[in-house]
């Protein structure tokens, strides 16, 4: 009894770990993330961790910058928030409100 609960304890997470590399080995081969042996070990190495870091490389491959939503800093705003200020993010050369009322000041001033 002791025997085949060690077996089970034992057997199944370590057959769960070589199954992982041995997918990690395969996928990364049809995939083209090269070299495979390099994605095997650290999945074998770096348990479940590893076969993570694995797809999210994975993942990667598959990224096409046309289709990002995000890809020029933008995001969807629901109907009901259209009218609200949005928040300037990096690169963003928008003007604000306080912009065009210092632009108003200085022309007023006649400078």
């Amino acid at each position: 009894m002791q025997r085949l609960l060690l077996a089970i304890l034992v057997g199944i997470p370590l057959v769960w770990h070589l199954g992982l590399t041995a997918v990690a080995y395969y996928d990364a081969g049809r995939v083209g993330l090269e070299p495979p042996k390099k994605w095997a070990a650290l999945t074998f190495f770096v348990p479940v961790i590893g076969f993570f870091i694995y797809l999210f490389e994975r993942s990667e491959l598959s990224y096409d910058p046309e289709s990002d939503p995000y890809r020029d800093n933008n995001f969807n705003i629901h109907p009901s928030r259209a009218d609200d200020t949005s928040l300037p993010s990096r690169g963003d050369n928008r003007l604000t409100a306080d912009d065009l009322e210092d632009d108003s000041d200085d022309a007023g001033r006649g400078k």
